[in-house]
């Protein structure tokens, strides 16, 4: 028999789980802290490798950082993966040279689901427009405009990559006092996402910024031992406009007469015009990338009687190890190759 005292007690407790059980199921779950909240690294993505030594410059140990095209690659041509899918879904924060050069960026982003912020670190880059270096054109006047060209001919070039590319030259990095601008673009961006580690990205920005400034004023002094008259660049494809334009060289034309890899290759016809114009500039060299078509480049070279200068690194970083492992070492490797050929 049981004792009435039990049963009540036992109803009781019974009552009391009851409530507590259901409390517990009522409680909303809250989200995850993010990695910078929690103290932890920024997950970021940059697309290429130059871009991602800029970024990890500024970025230090704060961002766990991901670079999608990798030493020597191509952005032109790169084929994107699965892995760099789940990349972009994983990330914070997206860092692209943006000016339309990654192609494949927009789809890939969108079949990721990523709601990273996307961070286009050209912004602010006195931009060329396509044709504004190339061949056909005079170089771009104080005033901004240009002068003595075939305006219907240029529109025609521009669309002619409209396709693969936006209405400007988006090879910024090429240029050092471009990189500057892109640097503070991401410092900036780091800054926004991150607050808390915000005196970090601005001292590690400053000290990069020197160092830019200190590369430049050492290609300044290097390329001054060239006579005026042989700084001239014939290179496989059309990415050199911004080096010109703050250094003070001519582009007499490239193999492909193209600004992206991907151009078909060029017709006997435009090839001998190359030729002949390789030849009346005196020129005792041209240049091949380290993603370009060396075979193409040789024959050109061979036919114009000049050499073929070592492969210039253009879109990618050389390998670890290298002498081009870094932009700074990219660029000063760039240039010695340069004024040893031309000088």
């Amino acid at each position: 028999m049981k004792r009435p005292g039990l049963q009540v007690q036992w109803l009781g407790s019974l009552v009391i789980l009851s409530l507590i059980l259901s409390a517990c199921t009522a409680v909303t779950p809250t989200a995850l802290p993010s990695p910078a909240d929690s103290g932890g690294p920024l997950t970021a993505v940059a697309t290429y490798s130059v871009l991602g030594d800029l970024v990890q410059q500024v970025a230090g140990d704060k961002v766990q950082l991901t670079v999608l095209v990798g030493a020597d690659g191509d952005p032109h041509v790169y084929e994107p993966a699965p892995r760099d899918t789940v990349a972009l879904a994983e990330a914070t924060i997206v860092f692209e040279n943006g000016l339309g050069f990654e192609t494949w960026l927009d789809d890939l982003f969108a079949a990721s689901g990523s709601q990273a912020e996307r961070v286009a670190v050209s912004d602010g880059v006195d931009t060329l427009a396509f044709g504004a270096h190339g061949q056909d054109r005079a170089a771009p006047h104080a005033d901004g405009h240009m002068h003595d060209h075939d305006e219907e001919a240029d529109h025609t070039h521009a669309e002619d990559h409209s396709h693969v590319h936006g209405e400007f030259d988006p090879h910024t990095w090429m240029s050092p006092l471009n990189a500057i601008v892109m640097v503070k673009n991401i410092r900036d961006a780091l800054a926004a996402a991150d607050p808390v580690n915000t005196d970090v990205y601005t001292a590690n920005a400053a000290a990069y910024v020197e160092e830019l400034q200190q590369l430049d004023a050492e290609m300044r002094a290097q390329i001054d031992t060239i006579p005026a008259e042989q700084r001239k660049l014939v290179t496989t494809h059309d990415l050199f406009g911004y080096f010109a334009r703050d250094y003070g060289f001519e582009l007499l034309g490239s193999v492909l007469g193209s600004v992206t890899t991907e151009a078909a290759d060029p017709g006997a016809g435009q090839l001998a015009t190359l030729v002949e114009k390789i030849r009346a500039s005196g020129v005792p060299a041209i240049f091949v990338e380290n993603v370009g078509n060396p075979a193409l480049m040789e024959r050109v070279a061979q036919e114009a009687g000049v050499t073929v200068a070592p492969p210039l690194h253009t879109h990618g970083l050389g390998p670890a190890g290298s002498d081009a492992e870094d932009y700074l070492g990219m660029i000063r490797t760039n240039v010695q190759i340069i004024v040893e050929a031309l000088r």
